[in-house]
């Protein structure tokens, strides 16, 4: 018979190792479940993908650019893609209905393959951005065009605004572009010394951005963000300082100079034996027929070394204008060129048409134009019997310029082999356009539709075990939460008395 003073154990170490034993079958029940949540629910749908069109309005011609993001919301650029049409926007000045109506071909391409590649025209935005052959009009021959346009990108069936289509600014384009090999070269978002600077040689403009640290005139300065980093960036576009409107101006310049009315003129930046006949024609103010003012005959001398001359009169052209310490490009201010450069379009091809290679120093651009502008019209015929006579006089002021400009104003060492050119990096193709998309994607507007469902998807397990631990504390706390007791033994009963505590 037990001993009624031994007094027998207490009952609250084995309440407490039961209440461990629930939380611990808790918590591997919640393990348990999350794994089935896991293997049993279905797989997320990988984000779709998501499509823009950028129609860049050259004064060449007109480009739609198709660009994509892919499931992880970054540009697939094994997806983009691009067509273009000629002549550019700006050669329907006198009939703008016209402008619009060359767009269609191009609305057409980019929803053939937007189509093509499962997307929906009708998530995918379309944005016009014209550049220099528009800048050059006046205002409202211009807003006449992007009226033209604007009619036909509302009804294209893609998302459009009408202030997406627009005449963009020149430091504007050199930025995009700027952003774009940067971007091809995976140093977008790293050491602003790292990355490489643009030289763009368009048809109406030329474009000058690269990272500098000089003190910037703030018209000529900009601090463009992407994720955590950001540069500063001297951009500026020239004017008329493009390839054909530069040729254009060597011409007028040209005729200035003759003294005679029905004069004969000497171009040192066309091959001996060349001859072009050009009627300068004068708008009557009373009526939209032109007249006859002079007739000019062209003849080629060949003369690289007065065609470099020339070009460089071009190039210094307003330079008495200056309001800065110095002035490179006419009236202009320019930093100094420091790091590595790209030079693309009509830098390229250039280049590309005599053969040389990308990492070509200027001294290689002297002897190549030398070799082919001081030869006559007939030895040129036989060596590129696919090529047109203007095309002879094109490449030669092309060859002469790209010294001038390079060289001669900006500086650049003719031994220096920091210049690549080149429209590529890689598999890349390096244009304005690329990086005007880039940057619209940093707008969230333009983030995959699918990132927060994809979130709460792969979240899911996560939830469950969190819940069950949750459900596991509510039992816990709710176990000690109940009336306080105070448990004694009644030596005279031999057992214990469980008392409720005031």
């Amino acid at each position: 018979m037990p001993d009624p003073t031994t007094k027998p154990p207490s009952p609250r170490p084995r309440r407490r190792r039961r209440l461990c034993g629930l939380c611990l079958g808790t918590a591997l029940l919640a393990l348990l479940v999350s794994a089935l949540v896991h293997v049993v629910a279905p797989p997320p749908r990988p984000a779709s993908a998501r499509f823009s069109v950028i129609i860049d309005g050259g004064s060449t011609g007109t480009r739609a650019h198709v660009f994509a993001t892919g499931h992880d919301g970054r540009p697939d650029l094994a997806r983009s893609t691009v067509m273009r049409v000629s002549p550019g926007l700006s050669s329907f000045a006198a009939d703008p209905a016209r402008a619009g109506e060359s767009l269609k071909p191009l609305i057409d391409f980019a929803r053939d393959k937007i189509g093509g590649a499962g997307g929906a025209a009708g998530e995918a935005e379309v944005r016009l951005m014209a550049t220099a052959g528009l800048r050059l009009l006046a205002e409202r021959a211009h807003e006449a065009i992007l009226a033209s346009c604007r009619d036909v990108l509302r009804a294209s069936g893609f998302r459009f605004e009408d202030a997406w289509a627009e005449v963009i600014p020149g430091s504007d384009e050199g930025i995009y572009a700027w952003v774009a090999a940067n971007y091809a070269l995976g140093r977008l978002g790293g050491d602003p010394n790292k990355t490489v600077g643009i030289i763009e040689l368009g048809g109406a403009s030329a474009q000058l951005t690269f990272v500098s640290d000089e003190v910037l005139p703030p018209e000529l300065s900009y601090n463009y963000t992407f994720g955590e980093r950001t540069y500063t960036l001297y951009t500026n576009s020239f004017l008329n300082f493009g390839q054909n409107a530069a040729q254009d101006l060597f011409h007028e310049m040209l005729r200035s100079r003759g003294s005679s009315k029905n004069g004969t003129l000497a171009d040192p930046c066309a091959p001996r034996g060349y001859s072009r006949n050009e009627e300068v024609m004068v708008r009557m103010s009373s009526a939209s027929r032109s007249t006859l003012e002079n007739q000019y005959v062209d003849n080629g001398t060949g003369n690289f070394t007065e065609c470099i001359s020339s070009s460089l009169l071009l190039l210094q052209k307003e330079k008495e204008k200056c309001q800065y310490q110095q002035c490179h490009l006419g009236s202009t201010f320019v930093p100094e060129l420091r790091g590595y450069f790209l030079a693309t379009e009509n830098f390229y091809f250039t280049s590309k048409f005599f053969g040389l290679k990308k990492s070509s120093s200027l001294s290689d651009f002297m002897f190549a134009g030398e070799q082919f502008c001081n030869q006559d019209l007939s030895t040129l015929r036989k060596k590129y019997p696919n090529r047109s006579d203007e095309d002879f006089s094109r490449y030669c002021f092309s060859m002469a310029y790209i010294v001038a400009l390079l060289h001669e104003s900006l500086g650049v060492p003719l031994d220096d082999k920091r210049i690549e050119y080149s429209n590529q990096v890689g598999d890349v193709q390096v244009e304005w356009a690329l990086g005007a998309f880039i940057t619209l994607m940093q707008n969230t507007s333009f983030k995959p539709l699918h990132t927060a469902a994809e979130s709460t998807h792969s979240n899911r397990p996560l939830f469950a075990v969190l819940g069950m631990f949750l459900l596991c504390g509510v039992l816990f706390v709710s176990r000690w939460r109940k009336p306080k007791t105070k448990i004694i033994y009644d030596l005279e009963k031999g057992r214990y008395i469980i008392t409720r505590i005031s």
